[in-house]
This record gives structure tokens, C-alpha cells and sequence, in this order.
């Protein structure tokens, strides 16, 4: 694991102080195994990522998300999934996450790239970009994996995860949950957190330039 991980950083174009670093990590992490046991290259790039910035290890690339899933189901773990554009995080978006981190061993958010939130909420949205809304929303604790899509519709993803538990917020009717049919065909849930009333990134929008008109 040491030699192919010195040579690949090397055929990667890294110096030589840079490869024998990345061999060492890899060796830190080849301890711990049993036996001679291959290190996925996922697991790797998780534990770089981890060692740098803890919040970051839980942003999951896209074409890393069947990897990903795959190995929680072996562990036999209860995945939740919910999504949004998370722009301007508030105190209903907060208590819509612990909710959906209750209905099972993890939780898997969806976030929508900033055009596709533009897609969905028009022109001067979202407030903040992509990197900004998924980091905030991967310091949060109940929050265990950051999944970016780029469609307009999250269905896509929902069927890449095949969540135990679909989620989200109570001012959805159950018809107008995106994925719903899909979850219950595999023998899924899909529930609805509680709402925070007068709580929504659109009236904050909407006060804040009120504030602003009035301010002129």
C-alpha cells in the first residue's frame, strides 16, 4: 500500500517530499486493517480531507455517492436523506435537520448547486454560493454527509441513495414531496419534520429588502 501509494502521488505529478507524505498517511491508515486488505481510494481522499478540515469530510463528491451507500448498507445503517438549497440558514432549517437525523443512524443532505437553486428561485438567488451553504451545513452536527446535485429535480439523487427515510419540512403536503412513490416502491418512509412558523429564507429575503427599500 505504501509503494503504490508513493507511486501513484508521483505519477499524479507531486514532488517527491509530497508523495513520501501521502505514502506515509496511507501507511497510518494500512495499520489498522486486517490482513492485506486494499484501501479504496474514497476511504483515502475521506481521511486527507478529514485530517485538513473535519467539517469537509462530510461533502461526498457525486460519482462517490453509490460507493458511499453501498458501504453504509453493509454496515447495516438506517440512512435519512433530506435536501434543499439551504440559503440563509435559520432556525427551522435547524430543527428540520435534527428531526430528519432522528429517523435513522444518519443523515444524507442533499444540496442543490447554485444553478440549480437559481433554476428553482429566480434571478438574485441563492444569497450564498455553493461552497458557503455546504460547508455551514456540514459543521452541523447532525448532519453526517453533504451530497451537491445540479438537476432541478432531486429525484435523481433520491434514487442514487435509495434513503430508508425520506424527510422534509411540514410545509410540504406528502403529494408534493419529490420522490415519494420512489421511497415507498423500495419499502421506504417518507416523513414530515414540524414546521417553524413565520420561519422561511424567502419572507428573510423579502424582509431584508423591505429594510433596504425603506433605508433608501
Amino acid at each position: 500500500m505504501v509503494t503504490a501509494a508513493f507511486a501513484f502521488a508521483r505519477a499524479a505529478g507531486a514532488d517527491y517530499p509530497t508523495a513520501v507524505g501521502l505514502a506515509n498517511f496511507a501507511a497510518g491508515l494500512e495499520v489498522g486493517l486486517h490482513g492485506v486488505t486494499p484501501l479504496p481510494r474514497r476511504q483515502i481522499l475521506a481521511a486527507i480531507r478529514a485530517e485538513a478540515e473535519p467539517a469537509t469530510r462530510k461533502i461526498v463528491a457525486r460519482a462517490e455517492v453509490e460507493a458511499l451507500v453501498q458501504e453504509l448498507r453493509q454496515q447495516g445503517r438506517r440512512i435519512a436523506f433530506t435536501n434543499g438549497c439551504f440559503d440563509l440558514l435559520h432556525l427551522g432549517h435547524v430543527q428540520m435537520l435534527q428531526y430528519a437525523r432522528a429517523q435513522g443512524d444518519l443523515l444524507i443532505v442533499g444540496l442543490n448547486t447554485d444553478a440549480s437553486a437559481r433554476k428553482l428561485k429566480g434571478p438574485g438567488r441563492p444569497i450564498n454560493s455553493q461552497d458557503v451553504r455546504s460547508r455551514v451545513l456540514a459543521s452541523i452536527a447532525d448532519v453526517d454527509y453533504v451530497v451537491l446535485f445540479d438537476e432541478e429535480s432531486v429525484l435523481p439523487l433520491i434514487k442514487q441513495v435509495r434513503p430508508d427515510v425520506l424527510v422534509k419540512g411540514g410545509d410540504y403536503g406528502r403529494e408534493g414531496v419529490v420522490g415519494c412513490e420512489f421511497v415507498e416502491s423500495c419499502g421506504g418512509e417518507v416523513r414530515l419534520a414540524p414546521r417553524v412558523e413565520g420561519l422561511s429564507t424567502t419572507e428573510l429575503v423579502n424582509r431584508i429588502a423591505g429594510s433596504n427599500e425603506a433605508a433608501d
